[in-house]
Formats: structure tokens, C-alpha cells, sequence
């Protein structure tokens, strides 16, 4: 769906004159058509609403016999989540309705920060998904919505090169899919797999030197979606003999992004600029000018999030000694990226002292 949907999108977003003109600190040279985050939130809606929203209809026990076998065994379960899942994505939509509106008319940081706020207090109020419910529920809430906002603006923020923002999100939709998938979980890893499967059909057209944009249609969807994915996955389950640490596994998978944006941030704020104000300051950026191209830009960044994901999956399973082990690759991955950052600024002073 995803593939199709974006070879439909960009031949319409062409005629449409639906493009992101190159200007300012954005890096392609000519003209490249938006809307990849239709294609992408089709692909992504479409299935899940449409799979639920069949048992719903057909009951358990009429169900047509074509049906796989597995949807048949878990029909009551899929049924049971219709409500969930239209408050999921609906959110979702609503966010993709405030990027679009964005992509073409730059609607600046206050109205979308207050859409974002919206939806995710409304799925961590109304709906109850929560996250460290442990804290009471006013706590829990707040905790939620900016953990919700806080990774939804990270993937915004990522979407700064060819292929980079889908491609994470990508891996990290798929790793919360394996995850999710050792805890017995059903529900979460459909979700996580759908997601994965439309960023890739998306990548298709995506990657260097990409033919189609997401825009903030797309990043602002994709960043929401693992957000709520991260808290629906079981971490810890002490009837299940999972480990307390496991609570921490999304901020181990989403280290990279994490760093991006909280990077980039001070550094804006330490030149007294606006964060929210888009430069060529994102670890990418730094590493094109230490000579990678873009390409291998992406690859490298797909690669530091593979290193310091692949190994949290363990952190559920693991003892404590291994659960040290898993967390301290993730540090080390994140200080050689401090370290390239650093020493890119230092290169950067000798050149303004000269």
C-alpha cells in the first residue's frame, strides 16, 4: 500500500505543485514533491481499522472461512480493540491534518505543539494509555503526553536528510516488533510490524537522492505512532520473569533520535536561536561535512540506532550483569557521536578564528 500509494501521491503532489522548493538550509537543488506521509498513514490506517473493525462486524462465530486461521484464533482479542485502535489513529489523523496544513503553509512551532499536546493527553486521559502508571494517574498522564510529544518532535526533527527519519523509524518500529513479540504480545507487534512495513514501501522512493518528501505529514505520524507504541509494549512482567530494567528499553532504542534532538537543541539555544528553527546543526549534517555523503550520512545513523537497539531487546531477559553490558554499548555509542559532534564544532571555531 505504502509503495503504491506513494508513487500515486507523488504524481498528483507534482501536478498539484504540492513541492518543497530548495531554500534556506534544506540541501536538495531543485523542487521535490510532498505528501509521502499519505501514502504512509494510509498504509498504516487503512489495515489496522479496516482488520479491526472486521471482527467487530462479523462476530467470532461468523467470521468467512478465507480468513486466516491465526485473525480467526484471535478474533475476539482484535474485536475487543476497535476502540483503541480508532483512538490511536485517530490521533494520528489528526496530527497528519495539522502536517499537511504546515507542509503548505508554514503554520509555525505554537499551534502544533498545542495539536500535539491535545491529542497525547487525550490518549493518555480518556483512553488510559499510560505510561509509569505506578506515579498515580495525574503523574502518569503528564509523563505520557510528553514522552508522546517529546518522541513525535524527535522524528520531526530527524527528517532532515534523504531517507533518514524513515529509515529509523523503521528499524526502531521493528525492533519494538520483536520486543513486543517475546512478551506474548499480540495487538502491538501487528502494529509495530505495519508501521515498519510502510516506512519501507515509503523508503522505496525516499532514499538518496529522493524523489518524494514525508513533510511533517508523515514525521509528526511516524514519531506519535512509536511513541504510543512504546508504551503499549510489556517491558516488564514479573509473572513472566522479565526484568525491572526492561522499563528502559525505549529509551535505549530511541537513543539516536534522542540525542539528535536534544543536540541540537542546546546548540540553537547556546547561538540565542529559536530551537524550533531549522539549520544544518543535526548529527547527519555534521558528518557530511567530515566528508560521508549523504548517503552514507544515513547508513551511519541506521547503523548507531541498529547498535544500540538490536542489543535492547535483551534488557527484558537479561540479568543484571548483561543488562550493564547492553547499557554501556549504548553509552558508548552515543559519546563517539558526541565526540564527531565536538569535533566538528572545534573545526568549525578554528575556521571562524582564521
Amino acid at each position: 500500500m505504502a509503495l503504491l500509494g506513494t508513487l500515486v501521491v507523488r504524481r498528483f503532489a507534482i501536478r498539484l505543485d504540492f513541492v518543497d522548493r530548495p531554500a534556506g538550509h534544506k540541501g536538495h537543488q531543485s523542487p521535490v514533491a510532498l505528501g509521502g506521509g499519505i501514502a504512509i498513514v494510509l498504509a498504516v490506517v487503512a489495515p489496522i481499522v479496516l482488520g479491526t473493525a472486521l471482527a467487530r462486524i462479523f462476530g467470532v462465530d461468523d467470521l468467512p472461512a478465507w480468513m486466516p486461521q491465526l485473525y480467526i484464533t484471535h478474533a475476539e482479542g482484535i474485536a475487543s480493540k476497535l476502540g483503541v485502535v480508532l483512538a490511536i489513529c485517530g490521533g494520528a489523523l489528526v496530527l497528519h491534518v495539522v502536517g499537511l496544513i504546515d507542509d503548505r503553509r508554514a503554520l509555525g512551532p505554537l499551534p502544533k505543539f498545542v495539536v500535539q499536546f491535545a491529542v497525547a493527553l487525550f490518549i493518555a486521559g480518556p483512553m488510559g494509555i499510560r505510561a509509569v502508571e505506578a506515579l498515580g494517574a495525574p503523574m502518569s498522564i503528564a509523563v505520557t503526553a510528553l514522552w508522546i510529544v517529546l518522541i513525535t518532535n524527535a522524528f520531526n526533527f530527524l527528517d532532515n536528510m534523504d531517507g533518514l527519519s524513515a529509515g529509523v523509524a523503521m528499524i526502531v518500529a521493528a525492533i519494538f516488533g520483536v520486543t513486543s513479540m517475546m512478551a506474548g504480545q499480540v495487538f502491538v507487534p501487528v502494529l509495530a510490524w505495519v508501521v515498519a512495513g510502510s516506512l519501507l514501501g515509503f523508503l522505496v522512493f525516499n532514499f538518496s537522492p529522493a524523489s518524494i518528501f514525508m513533510g511533517d505529514a508523515g514525521s509528526l505520524v511516524i514519531g506519535y505512532m512509536l511513541a504510543v507504541l512504546t508504551i503499549l509494549t510489556t517491558f516488564y512482567d514479573p509473572s513472566k520473569g522479565t526484568e525491572p530494567l526492561g522499563v528502559i528499553v525505549p529509551v535505549v532504542v530511541l537513543a539516536v533520535p534522542l540525542y539528535d534532538v536534544t543536540s541540537v537543541v542546546v546548540h540553537r539555544l547556546r547561538l540565542g536561536l529559536s530551537p524550533f528553527r531549522g539549520d544544518r546543526r543535526h548529527f547527519s549534517h555534521r558528518l557530511v561535512r567530515k566528508g560521508l555523503t549523504e548517503r552514507g550520512a544515513v547508513l551511519t545513523i541506521y547503523l548507531a540506532t541498529a547498535a544500540t537497539g538490536l542489543p535492547a531487546i535483551l534488557l527484558p531477559t537479561t540479568n543484571w550483569t548483561g543488562a550493564i553490558l547492553i547499557l554501556l554499548q549504548c553509552l558508548c555509542v552515543v559519546m563517539i557521536i558526541a565526540i564527531l559532534e565536538h569535533t566538528d564544532n572545534a573545526e568549525a571555531g578554528d575556521r571562524d578564528a582564521s
